[in-house]
Order: structure tokens, then sequence, then C-alpha cells
């Protein structure tokens, strides 16, 4: 093989020359590019990917959870969201009937102690005498997350609390954006609800409409309290909460970790507004929510601590919990003062992995998980390292969990790629986010990095501005090359996950983002869609690889073996990014192949992610636009050409063991 090699390398040279009397175009590639990718596909080069290298991060952010993974329909459920004060703001709740039949206020009156707020509907009207109440009653209606979405044949579970000093008939239904057109319908009749009573009502849906929205009308005087109101779908994921389609979506990437809840999210932009973990157990009822303040939004933290870890479980991905350090955007705890912080994370790790029996384990137990977490990693802050408070409360948190949790591997917010960490740790974070050609280049930087002691964790990556749009193949074709570099440099690299996961098309507070999705609707940005050609690289082979072509600027490769679960089979995959305007022609010679042990004749597979303009997005009308699209490769050997079309990503699988006449080496 060493022979042909050679011959490859006076090829290339021969065509590099001729292709120098060609003028070079502004982007500095060639018309016509020929270039060669030697592969070496002996184990005495090869090294094995982390088993945690490409993951998600999920983030609170842009409605990612309260109106999109988590499930629940109704927004403001508790009427907390307007603050602790009376009289309060109950947005998007809104009032049925005008000021002579129904006055709508707020009290301090809850059962739960730590969401006072209830509101009070005031009927003035009745279903006889002078003031007669209008056809259906008054009351008041909620529609959601800019709409509900109600499928017919579906079933959704109501729960609400409600008490009056009067008996009382209230109506529950679903109706259409307007009102008008009836989904689906129920009754509260109760002579005695002088205290807050408890009511759950099955509602089918006859009909569907994704805007549609909860109303509760009563026609009858008198006065009737609510709080607490729930609507969830009965269908939710293995009935854990999460909306199925959005479920489904992050599932197919098959991540090897979860990071979550943040992200900014953990920080707030003032601690009193930090996601706190125990806030955010026990009885959804109970929960006092809390305002979001970097992102500007009310959550319910309906999705919490434990949902987050349950997430993560039916992902089958390890869960990576961020949590706040003491330090927010605009103020800090002092070191001195930082252990009552840390005693609540040590809580929060025994509720996550404490015995069934232990203080914090046994609510976790109560909840429905007496078996324990497998909660590996956390990070202790985000994006915090530039503080002046950071790295002594950091060093009070690691020799807190070290000595509690020796296994617990600690991330620091401090980036030791370029030099060394001044304190203890097990990974380090790197954020980049940027334009596409400085994130593509920057798949070198980790070339350098250091192999021993703490593992780079790029928890935050992704193209971003102009040149990302809403999420454009531009912006997926840099980071496709960023990640080629991570790849190849996963000795250094524990993790990787592209940032954010989810925004809801209505509450757009970043661009871009890997899912966008509306109460009925979603679709993958090409961002989400380059994903998928890592998804098997996790605990692959890695094998030695370089590239040939003049210039080497606009092509990044890598190559791997793989086993497929589905067929059963081995392949070697070759990724290839070409963030050139011009078409390429790539000379694949793979050496270090046992003899026939690469199969000729079926079950390879070319994968290409590109368009006709870089700049091409998906969108509801046209959610697959830029999306990978498969062809069999008819000639295949350990030395072929490949065309690479103009800016696009591709995959060649090749199979190299024939088990089973199967084709289908993933589903993109």
């Amino acid at each position: 093989m060493e022979s042909r090699h050679s011959l490859d390398h006076i090829l290339l040279l021969v065509l590099c020359g001729l292709s120098s009397l060609c003028q070079c175009s502004a982007t500095g590639v060639e018309a016509n590019q020929t270039a060669v990718l030697f592969v070496n596909a002996s184990e005495a080069s090869a090294k094995k990917i982390p088993d945690t290298l490409f993951g998600i991060f999920f983030e609170e952010i842009n409605h990612a959870g309260a109106g999109g993974l988590w499930a629940e329909l109704v927004s403001n459920r508790g009427f907390e969201a307007g603050g602790p004060n009376i009289p309060s703001n109950i947005d998007p709740w809104s009032v049925i009937g005008d000021e002579s039949s129904v006055i709508v206020s707020t009290d301090r009156s809850s059962c739960f102690e730590r969401n006072k707020i209830a509101v009070q509907v005031q009927v003035l009207c009745d279903h006889t005498g002078a003031n007669i109440c209008p056809d259906g009653g008054v009351g008041i209606y909620n529609p959601g997350f800019w709409g509900m979405n109600i499928e017919q044949g579906k079933s959704y579970k109501l729960v609400l609390y409600v008490r009056s000093q009067e008996p009382i008939n209230v109506s529950v239904a679903l109706t259409g954006s307007n009102g008008s057109q009836k989904l689906a319908g129920g009754n509260i009749v109760a002579a005695d609800v002088s205290n807050w009573k408890k009511v759950e009502i099955l509602l089918e849906a006859k009909g569907t409409d994704p805007n549609s929205r909860l109303e509760l009308r009563s026609s009858r005087k008198g006065v009737i309290w609510f709080d607490q109101v729930s609507l969830m779908p009965m269908d939710t994921y293995k009935g854990h909460g999460f909306r199925k389609d959005l479920f489904g979506m992050v599932k197919d990437l098959k991540p090897a970790f979860i990071r979550f809840p943040g992200g900014c999210f953990v920080e707030g932009d003032w601690l009193r507004n930090a996601f706190r973990w125990k806030e955010t157990i026990g009885q959804w009822e109970g929960r006092p929510g809390h305002w979001g303040d970097v992102w500007n939004y009310w959550t319910d933290d309906g999705l919490g601590h434990f949902e987050f870890l349950q997430l993560a479980e039916d992902l089958d991905a390890l869960p990576v919990w961020v949590f706040n350090n003491g330090v927010s955007h605009h103020d800090q705890v002092d070191t001195s003062s930082i252990l009552p912080f840390v005693q609540e994370i040590l809580d929060g790790l025994e509720f996550a992995r404490g015995d069934p029996t232990s203080t914090w384990g046994s609510i976790r137990a109560k909840m429905g998980h007496p078996e324990p977490f497998n909660l590996k990693y956390v990070a202790i802050g985000n994006e915090d390292c530039g503080k002046t408070k950071y790295r002594g409360n950091y060093l009070k948190f690691y020799s807190a969990i070290k000595a509690k949790y020796p296994d617990i591997k600690i991330i620091s917010n401090c980036d030791g790629s370029s030099s060394p960490l001044d304190h203890p740790a097990d990974l380090y974070d790197f954020h980049i986010y940027s334009s596409a050609s400085s994130v593509f280049a920057n798949a070198r930087h980790f070339d350098s990095a250091p192999r021993s002691g703490p593992k780079a964790f790029v928890s935050e990556y992704a193209v971003t501005g102009n040149d990302a749009g809403k999420g454009s193949l531009l912006a997926a074709l840099g980071e496709a090359g960023f990640l080629i570099g991570v790849e190849k440099n996963s000795e250094a690299i524990e993790m990787a996950s592209y940032a954010p996961l989810f925004v809801n098309e209505n509450d757009r507070r970043w661009n871009p983002d890997a899912i966008v999705f509306t109460s009925s609707e979603m679709y993958g940005t090409p961002s989400y869609w380059m994903q998928h050609f890592f998804k098997e690289s996790n605990g692959a082979t890695l094998l030695s690889s370089s590239l040939q072509a003049n210039p080497s600027n606009s092509l990044i490769a890598s190559a791997i073996t793989w086993r497929n679960s589905v067929d059963n089979n081995d392949y070697l995959r070759i990724k290839v990014v070409n963030f050139g305007t011009t078409t390429v022609t790539l000379k694949i010679s793979i050496s270090g192949l046992g003899q026939n042990s690469l199969e000729t004749s079926f079950g390879a597979i070319k994968t290409t992610l590109t368009s006709s303009n870089v700049m091409d997005e998906n969108s509801f009308r046209e959610p697959n636009k830029v999306s990978p699209i498969k062809a069999m490769l008819e000639e295949v050997s350990d030395s072929m050409d490949v065309v690479l079309a103009p800016r696009s990503l591709n995959s060649f699988d090749l199979l190299r063991k024939s088990i089973s006449s199967s084709v289908d080496t993933a589903s993109y």
C-alpha cells in the first residue's frame, strides 16, 4: 500500500500544478478542485472516541420547556406570573363576559403555602331574574402557549382546585380559538366546596384545532375561586409529561448526555431569580414557579429537577447538572458566606443519587423513582470564570462534592484549552458562538490542547449572526467542520453539545436553534440535521486520516468505524465538509484493511446535506428543504473517487462485514 500512496502523492502534485494555472476565486477555492484523503484503517493507528462525545444541551429559553417539551397546556396555571402582590396580572388568562356580568380579580387565599395567589371570579348575572347571564355563562379562559393543540380522539386530563361559599355548577370546555367550536366539555357540580377541593376531569376531544383554549364558565350568581388549573395530554412520553413529537426528535439524535437546565437560566440576571432546584420538586401544585429574568418569561417549574433527571433517563443519556454557584449576572455571594449554597447542592445530589431512605432520596422515591439516577457530571456555574467570587466559591463546591461523591466529574467554567487551569477540575467548559468561517476554522483549536489533565466540554457551540439567519445551511456547514475537528481531537475533548436546542416560533429569544416548533408543528434546522451525521461517533473508533488538497482551508474530513445496532454490521464512515464554492473530486485511499473486508457489491451509502443556496433554511412550509439525502454508491473499493458538491456535508458508509443484505446504515 505504501507504493500506491506514493503514486497518489505524485498524481496530486501534478493535478495541483495544473490547477495553479487557473485563477483563484475570491473565496480561495479553485475550480475543478481535486483532493486526496488517505485513511489508515489498521487497528494500530486507531483510537477510541469517548462514549460521551456528542450530546445535547437543554436550556429554558425560547419557551423550550414551558409550552414546549413539557406538555402542560395551560400557561400561568397557578396565576402566579403576575407576582406575589395583589391585585395582579393574570395574563394570558382572559375574561369571558363584560363588567355587568362578571368581575375577575386575584387574592392570596390559595391553600398552597408557596404560591398564595388564586383567582376570584365574581359572577354578577344569573340563570334567572333581571340580569340573566349570556348564553354559555361567564368566566375565564386560557389560550395556552399561543394556542392549545387539541386533537380529535385524544384525551386530556384537567386538574383544578375550586372553592365557593355556595353550590357551584361550572362548565369546562375546550373550544376553538374564538370560543365558538366546542371540542370537548364537562361539568363541575358540587353542593359543598367551602374548602378548597381538587377536581379531575378527563376530556376527550371530538374535534381538532391547534389554536384551542380552555374555558371555565358559570351561569349561577356567586363567587368562585380557582387555583392551579392544569391540562395535560394523556399521551405524553411514558406518561412522564414530555411532548412526544419533540421528545422523539431529540431521541433521534442519540445523545450521550444532556446538559440542563441552562445556561444563563441557571445564573439569573439576579440571584433572586436564579433556578433553585428545591423549589421545583414535590407535587406540582405546590411549586412556586419563578420569573426567568434573563429570558424574561414565567415558568411554573413543572419541568423541574426531578423531571430533568427523568428526561435524561428516558433519553438513555447521562445527566449533566449545571447549578448556580452563588453568582448571577449582577450579584455574587462572597466565598465566606457560600456554605449554605454548597449544602443546597449536596442536598440536590442526594436527591438524585441518595438511598430511598435518605432525607432527600426519600422525596425522590415518593415522586415515583426509588432507584437513584445516574448523575455523574456537574458543572459549577455557567460562564462565570471572569467573576471575582467564582474561583473562591468554586473551590468550596469542588471540595465538598469530591469529599462526598469522589466519582462525580466536576466541570469548571474556565477555559483550559490554551493554558492550564489554576484550580482542580475534571473538565473545563468551552463555548463558541461566531461566524461560519470562524467556527469552521476553529476545527483546529484543540490540535494543541492538553491530552492529559482536565478534558474539554464544548457545552455550547453554534454559528450565529448574519451567517446563521434562523438556521441556515452555511451555519450547519461551519458547525460540521468544527465537529470534525472535535472528533479528531477527542483525546482532549470528552463532550460537545449545540446550543440552543429548542425555540417556540412565537417567542424567539435567540437565533438560531436546532428544533423549531409551535403548539402542533415542528421541524429541524440544517444544524439539527447536521448533528445526525455525528450520532454514531459516540464510542466509535477514530481512524488515522490525512487530507491533501490545494488549497486545504475549505475541506475537512474524518474517518471512523462503527457498528450499526439495527443490522449488526460494521461500517467505515468517512465524513467530509466542502466549505468551498466549487465541486471537489475526492480520491479516497484506504489502507490497513484486511483482505476482502470491504463489501464492494452492495451496502455503501452516500449521505449529503446541501442546497442550491447556502443561506437556505427550513420552515413549517418546507420543513425538509435542507435535510440529508441518501444515495447508493455504485463503485466501492479501497481506492475510489467521490464527488463533493459545493457547500456540502457528506458521509460515506462502507460496509466492512457482510452479515445481512441490509443497506439502511442509519436513520438521518
